[in-house]
């Protein structure tokens, strides 16, 4: 199956480059896979399309403000970082116990000093780099107004690498001081002021993000408010949260011209045993899982039968694909040529997909992370 049939044409103005004013103003097109019709609504009447005993089934992840700027120690030269994914390390060899810091990285003591820092917490990982020239392996950086250096270990394709950052402080500390939210390439601001970055601090994060890792926001979640859950809750509808920590997929196109031939990148995911058996109960009970976001889908049909589990998942869903553990899907619009639309695709049916965005460019709805959502039944 070629890549091209999952393409369609959106004007550039379409693309919501802020959220909207509040989570709950989100416009939703609700589309019925059993007799086509198209319906448009707002977030908040999702209420009158679940019923006793449906089960919505949220990814928790939370993202981490990962993009973060720097210089090249011997040049000066400016360097943008987007972090992915710490790697895990092994305790160190001198069989202390690793600091409580929250993180498996960190080595005390095990770095020696470097002017007045003493860098206590060290830890790899993988990055999209982006640099007018490449520093070279064991090239040094000095990132987030000096709080941290870093050392290039590998520089791979299309803008990876992996860095050992060092600190003097937990990385997440530091982080929340100095890193940017990674919002998409396809939201470009001509400016950022401190005002939009608190802003996208907020608003990028849906409001059940517990879980630390991500990468990117799982963006279908980020309409939802205490409110909605709260209506949803007094109408029998029950909730199940899961984790999976949105990764380099999410940034790498389709480049391939046959879809089989697209590789996707692992992402990991836990399912507890709690969440287990509640979308357990209510497939017993008759009533509809309700996957909130794409990265739901994908860990829920990772697993068969549903129980608690966590590995990493690198499932591809395209037509024809018959799903086991999914009934209905909230999801935001995606770009054209995605996995994403791919997947949403398999669910409904290509061809009623691509005239359901039609309908969408039509009636102005908004794309892509900041933009408006769609109810498959």
């Amino acid at each position: 199956m070629k890549t091209d049939l999952f393409n369609y044409d959106l004007p550039p103005g379409l693309i919501a480059q802020h959220p909207p004013e509040r989570r709950e103003l989100a416009r939703m097109l609700v589309l019925h896979r059993d007799s086509g019709q198209i319906e448009h609504k707002t977030i908040t009447d999702i209420v009158d399309y679940l019923r006793t005993p449906d089960v919505l089934v949220l990814n928790n992840t939370k993202v981490i403000p990962a993009r973060v700027f720097g210089h090249k120690a011997a040049s000066g030269g400016k360097v943008e970082l987007l972090l992915l994914e710490e790697i895990p390390a092994k305790p160190n060899g001198c069989g202390r116990a690793l600091p409580v810091c929250g993180s498996a990285l960190c080595e005390v003591g095990a770095l020696p000093q470097t002017g007045t820092a003493h860098y206590t917490h060290s830890g790899k990982w993988k990055v999209l780099m982006k640099t007018s020239r490449r520093p070279k392996v064991g090239d040094e950086l000095i990132l987030c107004s000096g709080k941290a250096k870093a050392t290039l270990l590998y520089d791979g394709e299309q803008g990876e690498a992996v860095l050992r950052i060092e600190a003097a402080r937990p990385l997440m500390e530091i982080l929340e001081e100095e890193g940017v939210p990674p919002l998409p390439p396809y939201i470009d601001r001509k400016e950022q002021t401190r005002e939009q970055i608190a802003t996208d601090k907020e608003r990028y994060q849906t409001v059940y993000a517990s879980e630390l890792g991500a990468a990117a926001a799982p963006t279908a979640g980020l309409h939802f408010t205490r409110e909605i859950f709260q209506a949803l809750e007094r109408q029998g509808i029950s909730k199940a949260e899961l984790t999976l920590h949105v990764g380099l997929g999410t940034f790498r196109p389709v480049s391939a011209e046959i879809i089989t031939d697209h590789e996707m990148h692992h992402e990991h995911y836990t399912v507890s045993e709690e969440a287990a058996q509640t979308i357990n109960a209510t497939r017993e009970a008759g009533g509809r899982v309700v996957a909130v976001g794409s990265t739901s889908v994908r860990t829920l049909e990772s697993i068969s039968p549903i129980q608690a589990a966590e590995g990493s998942t690198n499932i591809f869903i395209y037509p024809p694909y018959e799903f086991k553990n999914v009934d209905v899907i909230l999801t935001n619009f995606h770009l054209p040529k995605s996995t994403l639309l791919m997947m949403m695709s398999a669910f409904a049916g290509r061809e009623l997909m691509l005239n359901a965005y039609e309908v969408a460019v039509q009636e102005k709805y908004r794309f892509f992370s900041y933009g408006d959502c769609m109810l498959i039944l």
